[in-house]
């Protein structure tokens, strides 16, 4: 990124745990001005509005944070919901962009773009080599699509459009619902009830062999950041860590982390899922950017920020 010229900055999705992570970021920078617009501000499914914004705006980058998001049973439920909105915030976003001159959008997928069964760790190159996970096919379709319309519009206009491909996050502004969260911010608070009832034990689904990475949402937003200020970056790329953890493990590590000293059970009548998911980050790394947040101060810093959470009252449903 430019250090010395101002730049007008639009962060779409700015009130989601990774648009919250770049205001962060970015807000202490002198040179840069951020636009940002709440979702009764600027309908992103409205082309039309959206288009007006981008032409009243002069916006110089867009960081694309903005989806509509939820778990396995929303996704299975309303894949017509997820595939029309998420399409649609993309395609007006990245044309309304297109046509108002604006000439850098970073658009952020995720992970579950890849095949279910994609070799690991997941390479860029899986993309679109074998079929999708089905619980979560329309959001990734749709994510997918909007990967493809910033690979195309470089392709023919000339554009710097891009993405990236988070993997699993965590770190504050996190849902800790107890039904509706992923699973850091679920064994945050579910360890944490445990301590506060001085429960002997807390039970976790599966065996805790499965493997899983995870990000700390503000090494995204710094990887985000330094994607912006490169000048050829790949057409899409992985942030990630490049490591991961036994989810019995990671359950050890939360309980640690909460204070909790009871029995942790494995529930081996429940399902695991699959067995291993990590990401090849090495193209990333190629451009010089690594993570620095490690999982033992990311997840003490998630739990302080979960217990702002609970004493405001604000544990979300969604």
């Amino acid at each position: 990124m430019n250090q010395t010229a101002n730049q007008r900055i639009f962060i779409a999705g700015h009130r989601g745990m990774v648009g919250s992570a770049l205001l962060r970021r970015l807000s202490p920078l002198d040179h840069v001005e951020l636009i940002v617009r709440d979702r009764s501000e600027l309908d992103l499914t409205n082309q039309a509005a959206v288009h007006e914004f981008f032409r009243d705006e002069s916006i110089d980058t867009v960081i694309f944070a903005a989806a509509k998001v939820g778990g396995i049973h929303a996704n299975s439920t309303y894949p017509a919901d997820f595939a029309y909105q998420n399409v649609m915030m993309a395609s007006n976003a990245i044309h309304g962009a297109y046509l108002a001159g604006v000439p850098r959008f970073l658009f952020l997928g995720s992970t579950c773009i890849y095949p279910r069964m994609a070799p690991q760790p997941i390479q860029e190159s899986s993309l679109l080599s074998s079929p999708l996970e089905p619980t979560n096919e329309a959001y990734a379709l749709a994510k997918i699509m909007g990967l493809k319309l910033c690979q195309y519009y470089r392709q023919q206009y000339g554009v710097m459009y891009h993405s990236a491909m988070p993997t699993n996050l965590y770190g504050p502004g996190d849902n800790y619902h107890p039904e509706n969260s992923h699973v850091i911010p679920g064994l945050i608070h579910r360890f944490h009830q445990a301590k506060e009832a001085a429960a002997e034990s807390v039970t976790v689904w599966g065996t805790g062999d499965p493997r899983r990475e995870f990000l700390h949402v503000d090494d995204l937003a710094a990887g985000l950041v330094h994607l912006i200020g490169l000048s050829d970056p790949p057409d899409w790329v992985n942030v990630g860590t490049g490591e991961d953890i036994r989810i019995g493990d990671l359950a050890k590590l939360v309980a640690e982390t909460v204070g909790y000293s009871g029995e942790i059970i494995q529930d081996t009548t429940k399902p695991d899922g699959t067995p291993l998911k990590r990401t090849d980050i090495s193209q990333i790394a190629a451009t010089g950017w690594q993570p620095t947040i490690g999982l033992a101060d990311g997840l003490k810093e998630t739990y302080q920020d979960y217990l702002g959470a609970v004493d405001d009252s604000v544990l979300r449903s969604v």
